[in-house]
């Protein structure tokens, strides 16, 4: 049985609520239970959700250094702005994949360069709350 990690970051609490032309009307925490309920023969999936980078930092260094298989990881605004995120990813062991729920290409601009995307195993965007089935799915199944 695997062991994944979901990590979002800030004003991602807000999902159902923040803008659902862009998000959409679920919240995460109706989500949740979705996903670990379709993968329970697989997976331990655990969450976390914080607005602060650093906790981001501190959640993916506590992922290293304990028995985490793979992190599904939206760090929302900050995967445009954080070196320090970026860093921290190609220090720790476990394999990430970035996800977004929007597709960051056809909104503003500044949102389509991401810093994190170069060390992450992969990049999933624009498929809604389904894209974090589909980063488990690929973390469950990696060769």
């Amino acid at each position: 049985m695997k062991r994944i990690t979901i990590i979002n970051g800030p004003n991602l609490n807000m999902l159902g609520e923040r803008e659902p032309e862009i998000y959409g009307t679920q919240g995460f925490d109706d989500y949740l239970p979705l996903l670990q309920e379709g993968f329970r023969d697989e997976a331990v999936i655990t969450y976390y959700q914080t607005n602060i980078e650093g906790a981001i930092i501190d959640l993916l260094q506590e992922a290293h250094r304990s028995d985490i298989d793979g992190i599904v990881l939206n760090a929302g605004g900050y995967s445009h702005t954080s070196v320090a995120i970026r860093d921290a990813i190609a220090a720790i062991r476990p394999p990430v994949v970035e996800v977004h729920i929007s597709n960051i290409y056809a909104r503003e601009e500044f949102r389509h360069h991401s810093l994190l995307s170069p060390v992450c195993q992969g990049v999933i965007c624009g498929l809604g709350l389904e894209g974090y089935r589909y980063a488990i799915m690929n973390l469950l199944h990696e060769r």
